[in-house]
């Protein structure tokens, strides 16, 4: 295997990097009215809103959030409670880094730009990044580019932000859905898979594959 050379690694934030607590969150909020026994489901049910909202037109972060919340206790018979659909939002930009996250971007840092496209708000993602360590070339995020991923215009937004095409790029990101199928869908060949649990491996989609970003200095001949 020949070792990767990108002009810019570009990252997902959220749940590659920063530990994303949004499940963690919904476990605790919502443990006095859904069952321990399908609490699990709730979870699923929980993101896949959060995904829909973000395939539709361009909406303030927050309003994801609370309308991701609002529609999963309406699924579920529960009622919506406003503040605690504004803890969620509010929490995002306190999470700090997975652990293993400090020392590899540290290393690739030296060598590499980096770069974030986050689908956060500009009000949260400064205070993630601060946390993670590193210095970054261009942090991007959908509030500016007015456009979420995993829609295409976020890549292209990105791409053309930093002038360099889908060959100059490696994409990390621990989400097949919502950052690696539409980097394949752009002709983005350079990519690695963080395979922290959220979703399972999908080899069709040509990436490299590592249990945590450890790995990824080692791809990157570091």
């Amino acid at each position: 295997m020949s070792t990767l050379r990108p002009k810019f690694i570009t990252f997902d934030c959220y749940g590659t990097l920063t530990r994303f607590r949004m499940a963690d969150m919904a476990r605790a909020i919502f443990a006095d009215r859904v069952p321990a026994e399908r609490m699990e489901e709730f979870v699923l049910h929980f993101a896949a809103y959060r995904l829909d909202e973000v395939l539709d037109a361009w909406k303030p972060y927050q309003d994801v959030v609370k309308n991701a919340v609002a529609r999963t206790c309406k699924k579920w018979g529960i009622d919506y409670i406003d503040a605690e659909a504004q803890q969620f939002y509010d929490a995002v930009p306190t999470w700090g880094p997975h652990a293993d996250v400090p020392d590899a971007l540290a290393k690739v840092a030296k060598e590499f730009p980096l770069v974030i496209y986050s689908n956060a708000a500009n009000a949260q993602i400064m205070h993630n990044v601060e946390l993670l360590g590193a210095p970054f070339h261009k942090v991007f995020t959908a509030e500016t580019a007015k456009v979420y991923k995993p829609r295409l215009a976020a890549f292209e937004y990105m791409l053309d932000n930093l002038n360099c095409n889908p060959e100059d790029i490696l994409h990390v990101s621990s989400s097949l859905r919502y950052d690696l199928m539409p980097a394949h869908d752009m002709s983005i060949k350079n990519k690695v898979f963080v395979a922290r649990g959220h979703e399972p491996s999908t080899p069709h989609y040509c990436y490299h594959e590592i249990k945590d970003l450890s790995g990824l200095p080692g791809l990157l001949g570091l």
